[in-house]
């Protein structure tokens, strides 16, 4: 090897040395730079800053802003909105909510009223970045110079700021929650545009009066929309937001006005109105309305309640910060109820007028409460949410008595005068209202002149409960009363009380009774019937009439004949068809046939509707369905699809049909059969009085004994309602309290104020009916007569199963020499002419239905 090529590692080794030197040098020479900077007090300092600013700044956010919630929240931010509940007309009924408010959109609120708000609280709100600072200076000099006092110091907050302090931070007095309250502005102003922030103002801030909103404001003060406030009533809602209890109009209406003026005139040197426009509306008057509930008419506070009950049930109370969207109180649900109205409205006044004939004459109920009197009476009367609506019925208490006559207040903080003379009605247990009222008694009155002068009035002992449905579409209830008034008691005894139903039971012994081989025309014997030790008797212990039809003993409402049905049906059957139709689940005792179980008035009720439907079950139902905010449909009380009923072009075959709803609970004929001998109850039976209403109606009255309890279950083809009235702790209501001459009365009340918009239709029969004539006392088949049309003709139609009509027949001349006077017979063949020939042309006349 040359001594060229054994150099030549040597010469490498050595360069890597030689790197290796240079690296040390250089870093030496870094680091002796690094000492030689150190060495120098500006640099140290200014590490020394820099390391203090990065130190403060984790702080700052450790305390400040390290929990602030996130802004994007505001994005989809949805403010607590009421949920509105409409009746079966589309109209507003009622609401549920704990705010007032109406939530719009920007382009919704008119350009006065938001120039007004940017006057009176930022009037650079659209040229800030979220922070006014020249406000935030004043506000830090004005809390400074009141450090020590008790006095607040203004907020100098701009209206992105009370954006950020009103839907995401609380309202602490202190310095940190200010500092907060800035972030997150100047957050809110990266994130949203100042059109949606505006938004979000208007719609959020407090007003007073539980108006959460201008447009709930604009209602609550003006009862007018946004769009309709004069420039005068835009100012004055734009001085609320701060202090709404500094500008009431009932107590600070000067301290109003001036206020109002003052944001008038700043409107005007912002150059948004001219100087006749403020002139013209300083010179107004504040116009502010007097405090009233809502602008619809409220009604059925016991249909509501159940409502707002199932509502709770299904989508909660509460929002739960978010995480229950549909909530009661802050979801802004669109409930469409089965209400009706005009149905509510004269089912209500049916029942109470019932209530009040039966109270009548019988004296002062006494009082509906008792609170402490305090100098804060009328809040705690208030509190106690007692309310009544009823006629010019006012709830008040007494605040105190002097000689003859009383002072009575009301929640208002209003008082009047109750003189000893109104007050002369006398007290149940002895002596005389006037005498037994003692400061905080909560009494009803009513006006009774001028001067605030007011008459006692008694609210009804006696209370009930009144349903309505319709035994179409599933079982919708149209209207609920359930006591004399909701807001004195909101036990609703249309659904919870468990009563007595009485001779209401009967119809499905009855029904029993066919289902097991008994046709209508069956003769039961009416007499003496005795299981064991226990032995029935008649309603009043009348005598028994001996064998008779199974329709002449529903009518007439014959315990002897019902329990013997019972007893020949099997008493488990009978319990079963009970319980089958919803009535209950009641014990295999003979008793239950004549009504000693309990049930409710909105089962017994469902249970007669069944009927009218052919058997099938139906459920009630109050709420049709529920949209959400959006108008989204999230609940739907019938989820039925009618296949083919989009169908772009008809296909020729037969139409589309909704399916039935709900299971087959009776045998249709059976259902039909019960209807039919019902419609006999009310022409001859124990509903005579319903007759005068000119239309097919059945049903059955019911009395238990005692009697506790009087009912009124029937209806018509399109309408079914059940009544009854008795004590809430049972006891006996008088010996002349029946079915027929208390309950049944309420029912036609109602009637005689719906029907008259109602067509008049025929009950229809189910496919495999067929129409007998029978000797109605005997039950024996009749050829060649034909029914007079007159409720008591000796001859009438008869509903049968097939095969089990009557075999033994009866000839007309037979039947007319038994139950009519030759007088009758003469009227009787001149009209003969007019009637039927033969079952056919019956048939025709009736449309070919059965």
């Amino acid at each position: 090897m040359s001594e060229t090529e054994t150099s030549a590692p040597e010469q490498g080794a050595e360069s890597s040395s030689d790197y290796g030197y240079r690296m040390e040098r250089q870093a030496g020479g870094f680091g002796a730079r690094l000492r030689s900077l150190w060495s120098r007090r500006l640099i140290r300092w200014a590490v020394y800053l820099l390391i203090l600013l990065l130190v403060a700044w984790a702080a700052f956010w450790a305390i400040f802003a390290r929990d602030l919630p996130s802004v994007e929240k505001l994005l989809d931010y949805e403010p607590a909105v009421p949920t509105m509940v409409r009746g079966v007309d589309g109209e507003i009924v009622n609401s549920f909510a704990r705010q007032r408010r109406v939530q719009l959109q920007y382009t919704d609120f008119p350009e006065p009223l938001i120039n007004a708000f940017l006057s009176a609280e930022d009037k650079t709100f659209f040229e800030h970045g979220g922070l006014d600072y020249p406000g935030v200076a004043g506000a830090v000099i004005d809390y400074i110079s009141k450090l020590g006092s008790d006095e607040r110091a203004k907020g100098g907050s701009t209206i992105t700021q009370q954006v950020a302090k009103n839907l995401l931070l609380d309202d602490e007095y202190a310095v940190t929650r200010k500092i907060r309250e800035a972030i997150l502005a100047y957050r809110i102003e990266e994130s949203l545009s100042k059109e949606e922030i505006l938004e979000l103002y208007l719609n959020e801030i407090f007003l007073g009066r539980n108006a959460y909103g201008v447009q709930a404001a604009a209602q609550a003060y003006f009862q007018k929309d946004v769009d309709q406030l004069t420039l005068s009533e835009s100012a004055y809602l734009s001085i609320l937001p701060k202090a709404p209890a500094n500008y009431r109009p009932e107590t600070n209406a000067e301290r109003a006005v001036a206020r109002r003026n003052w944001v008038l005139g700043q409107m005007n040197e912002n150059g948004w109105i001219t100087e006749a426009e403020m002139r013209a509306a300083q010179a107004e008057p504040l116009g502010t309305k007097r405090r009233r509930g809502t602008n619809y008419a409220r009604m059925g506070g016991y249909f509501m309640e159940e409502v707002r009950r199932q509502l709770i049930d299904r989508y909660g109370e509460n929002s739960d910060d978010g995480e229950n969207p549909y909530s009661v109180y802050g979801g802004g649900l669109w409930v469409r109820t089965s209400l009706d109205p005009k149905i509510q409205e004269a089912t209500t006044k049916a029942l109470r007028d019932g209530m009040m004939r039966y109270d009548r004459g019988r004296g002062w109920t006494g009082p509906i409460n008792t609170i402490e009197m305090e100098e804060n009476w009328a809040s705690v009367l208030a509190s106690t949410n007692i309310s009544i609506n009823y006629k010019d019925w006012r709830i008040a208490v007494v605040v105190e008595k002097q000689g003859r006559t009383a002072t009575i207040g009301f929640t208002d903080g209003e008082t009047g005068s109750l003189p000893s003379g109104y007050a002369s009605m006398a007290k149940r247990g002895g002596g005389s209202a006037f005498n037994a009222m003692k400061p905080g008694d909560i009494i009803t009155v009513s006006p009774a002149g001028a001067n605030n002068v007011y008459r006692l009035r008694s609210v009804p002992e006696v209370s009930g409960g009144m349903v309505v449905e319709s035994p179409h579409g599933g079982g919708r209830i149209l209207a609920m009363q359930g006591g004399f008034d909701s807001g004195i008691s909101s036990f609703n005894r249309a659904t919870q009380a468990e009563r007595q139903p009485g001779s209401t039971i009967k119809p499905f012994v009855y029904a029993t009774a066919l289902d097991n081989g008994m046709t209508p025309a069956t003769t039961i014997v009416d007499d003496t019937f005795c299981a064991g030790s226990k032995c029935f008797r008649n309603f009043g212990g009348a005598r028994g009439a001996g064998s008779q039809t199974m329709r002449w003993g529903l009518e007439q409402s014959r315990n002897l004949m019902t329990v013997r049905a019972a007893n020949d049906s099997g008493i488990r059957n009978v319990v079963k068809t009970i319980s089958d139709m919803g009535i209950g689940e009641h014990e295999p005792h003979l008793a239950t046939a004549l009504g000693s179980g309990e049930t409710t008035v909105e089962k017994i009720t469902n249970a007669y509707a069944m009927l009218v439907n052919h058997g099938r079950e139906l459920t009630p139902t109050v709420i049709d369905y529920v949209q959400d905010r959006n108008g989204k449909v999230i609940f739907r009380a019938d989820n039925r699809n009618c296949d083919g009923c989009q169908m772009e072009e008809y296909d020729g075959k037969p139409m589309p049909r909704l399916r039935p709803t709900g299971k087959q609970a009776m045998n249709p004929l059976t259902a039909f059969q019960m209807v039919h001998i019902l419609q006999g109850v009310v022409q001859r039976g124990t509903a005579q009085n319903l007759r005068s209403l000119g239309r097919p109606v059945f049903g059955k009255t019911g009395t238990t004994s005692g009697p506790k309890d009087v009912w009124f279950v029937g209806g018509t083809p399109d309408l079914i309602a059940g009544v009854y009235l008795g004590f809430d702790q049972p006891r006996n209501m008088g010996g002349y309290a029946q079915g027929g001459t208390v309950a049944a009365p309420i029912f036609k009340q109602m009637a005689e104020a719906v029907f008259p918009d109602m067509p008049v239709r025929q009950f229809i029969a189910p496919r495999g009916i067929r129409m007998v004539r029978i000797e109605r006392r005997t039950g024996k088949r009749v050829f060649g007569g034909w029914p007079s049309g007159a409720p008591k003709s000796a001859i009438i139609w008869e509903a049968f199963k097939p095969e089990t009509e009557p075999r033994r027949s009866v000839r007309a001349e037979e039947v007319a020499q038994v139950t009519r006077p030759a007088a009758t017979r003469t009227r009787q063949r001149a009209t003969r002419a007019a009637r039927p020939r033969n079952d056919n042309d019956f048939l025709e006349q009736q449309g070919g239905i059965y």
